[in-house]
């Protein structure tokens, strides 16, 4: 399932991007950034909707995916 970001608070977006990126390892080239950083450059890519939050519910969890490579479950339309 899809969650718009504009469904969250503020806070609870943050959250869910600090937490895929403390969790995925991102790697953002020669120079590392901090997270601060790494977070204002994946934030403006959600509100877009070029990343999308997506809710397992199977696992009960969450996960940003570019939305070019979204493969919506066979029960969801996108």
């Amino acid at each position: 399932m899809i969650i718009p970001p504009e469904r969250l608070t503020e806070e609870a977006l943050r959250g869910v991007i600090e937490g895929y990126i403390t969790r995925e390892g991102t790697d953002y080239g020669e120079h590392e950034l901090s997270l601060a950083d790494k977070v204002e450059a994946l934030m403006p890519q959600v509100i877009m909707g070029e990343v999308l939050i997506v809710f397992d519910e199977e696992s009960e969890s969450v996960n940003l995916v570019n939305k070019r490579d979204y493969q919506p479950p066979a029960t969801e339309t996108a």
